[in-house]
This record gives C-alpha cells, structure tokens and sequence, in this order.
C-alpha cells in the first residue's frame, strides 16, 4: 500500500503494518540532526505520509516595525521573544459600531493555491490534508483578547456568539476554498482546553463551540473531505460530543494534559488519533532509554484495531537535543515497522 492507503486504512479504524507516523520539527532540529548523523540523508528515511497545505493566507499582515505587525482583523502582534504574543486586540468594544469585518477574499489567496495545487501534485502518494490556521475560538480571542474573551463568555454572550458567528462564516468559505484543492482532508485547529480541560468548561463549550464545529466538519463531509482538528490541552470532557458533531481525527493527543491510552481505550473504536507523544516531558527531558520505551508502548497499544498515527504532540521544539530528536527519529522507525 502506499502511504496514502496505510493513513487511510487507519483512519477508517483498521489495523496495518507498518503503523503510518509524522515527524514535523521547528527550525534549527532539522540543522542538529545534519549535525548529529553528518548530513541530510536522514530525511529521506521518514515515508511521505501525510502533506499539509492550504490556500488561505489566515495571518495576512502588514508590518509595522521590526518586531511588531497588524493582522487582517485589526489585532497588533509581537514577535520579540518566542512565542509571538498579541499586544493590542482589534475589537476592542463589545459591539461591531466600528468595526469592519473582513471578508474571506482578504485571506483566499490564489498564488497560495497554485503552490498547493503543485504540492499535491508532487506527492501523489501521501494523504494530503488543506488547513486554514486559527480555529473559531482561538480567533475570537486573536480579534478581543485573551482575558476578555474570557470575560465575554460570562458578561456579553449575546455579542460573543456574534463574534462566533462571523468567525464561522469566515471559516466555512476557507472550507470551500480548501476543498476545492485535491486533498483528502481538511484540519482544523481550535485550542479548546489546557491541561487542567476545557477552558470555558463543557457546558459553555457545548453552548458556544460545538454547533459551529459540527457545521464546520459538515461542510467538509459534505466535500467528500474528512474532518481533522489540532487540538492542544485536554478535551477529554466532551470527547462524546466531538465524535457526535463528526470529527474524524483529533490531532496533538497531549499527553501532559490527557491519557493517549485512556482515551484509546475509552473513544478509540470511534475516532482515530494522531499524535501523543510528549513534547513538553519525554521528547525534550527524558533520556534515549526514556524515548524509545514510550514509543514502543504508544506502537503497542494505540493501533490495535487501526485508528492510529504516530507523532509528537507538537512539532519538535527549538529546545530538543540533537540526541533526543535522533532518538525519537530512531524509536519511530523501529517500532513502526520501518527498519
């Protein structure tokens, strides 16, 4: 099978060998792995699984100095530091008086979309996902502020399901743009918890969140697209309700914040999983030893009766050793079946 077919045979909860795996990295991880094994052919030993693309340009900007910009909603960032951080919300009143929405034509970009077009094109056998960026929740925070998002909730629901709504017509037009592309899936991206759960509680989320959601991963399923979603922190609360609204794979699977096994055990026959590997605790802190024993135990236990890839729950961090990442390189080859 190719590495299209190995994904999809999993997504579709359906055991194979080997385990298909993702292995992303943030800037300067790729250079120590050069460094640690004396050159690059170590990149050509992670199979083509899956590709990301995307035609929209979600953090369209205009920059205002060296370490400031203004995004497509108003909002000013900082990028002095890791992470960028927002410094000056664009929605500052709880009301749209003044406020001028943009349209999704803003942020469709068709140079974005020639590139992506070519991208698939180019990987023929990977299983190729659109995405678009922010989710509802995280932009709604990006437009008012974190804080005051938060403070919305309770004192402006009215205004913030406003808010909401908007997002999500936004969001529903990258959707039609993205399935246009050739792509298997689209990924979505909403940071709805942290690692103590869901950050507006579940009764909240199931009032704000879910039913613009389920639209979402709709209009995808009504593409013939499967539905994704990144989802950092733990959502283990409303696991049922984001299997009822139809999402297909959840991705990240912190295991910080949530049990990998537990919810295997629990919801695996249900959804599939992508990720789970710690990348705040194992990757960057615990030993080879430590490394190659998690991820045999993840191989072992996660993709008995298919609905499993592989991955860190997020992209190596600029703090991994060139060690640790070789050796999460070297435990993922081994015990997926690819030496």
């Amino acid at each position: 099978m190719k590495p299209r077919d190995i994904v999809l045979e999993q997504i579709h909860h359906r055991e194979t060998s080997p385990i298909p795996f993702t292995l992303p990295f943030e800037e300067g991880v790729d250079k120590r792995l050069d460094e640690h094994y004396g050159g690059t052919g170590w990149r050509e030993r992670i199979p083509p699984y899956i590709t990301q693309v995307t035609t929209v340009d979600h953090d369209r900007q205009v920059e205002i100095d060296e370490t400031h910009y203004r995004d497509g909603f108003g909002s000013v960032w900082s990028t002095a530091g890791r992470p960028f951080h927002l410094e000056q919300p664009g929605l500052k009143a709880p009301n749209f008086d003044e406020y001028e929405f943009p349209e999704a034509d803003f942020f469709i970009d068709p140079g974005l979309r020639e590139w992506a077009v070519g991208v698939c094109e180019r990987n023929p056998d990977s299983f190729r996902v659109a995405g678009f960026g922010w989710g509802v929740f995280e932009r709604s925070w990006n437009i008012r502020g974190f804080e005051q998002v938060l403070a919305d909730v309770i004192e402006e629901p009215e205004f913030y399901e406003e808010l909401l709504d908007r997002i999500t017509e936004l969001h529903l037009e990258f959707v039609k743009a993205s399935v246009e592309l050739p792509v298997d899936g689209i990924f979505f991206s909403d940071d709805w918890g942290d690692q103590r759960g869901v950050l507006i509680g579940p009764e909240r989320w199931r009032r704000f969140f879910k039913p613009r959601a389920a639209k979402l991963y709709q209009a995808a399923h009504d593409a013939g697209k499967l539905a994704l979603s990144h989802c950092c922190g733990s959502v283990a609360d409303i696991m049922p309700d984001i299997i009822e609204i139809g999402l297909d794979v959840l991705e990240s699977v912190q295991p910080e914040a949530m049990s990998p096994y537990e919810l295997k055990k629990k919801w695996g026959d249900k959804i599939a999983f992508w990720g789970g590997l710690g990348s705040q605790s194992t990757i960057p802190f615990g030993t080879r030893q430590d490394i190659f024993d998690e991820v045999q135990h993840l191989c072992a236990e996660m993709p008995r009766g298919g609905g499993y890839i592989l991955a860190p729950a997020k992209g190596l961090q600029p703090e991994t050793s060139g060690e640790n990442a070789a050796a999460v390189l070297e435990a993922f080859l081994e015990f997926t079946g690819h030496v």
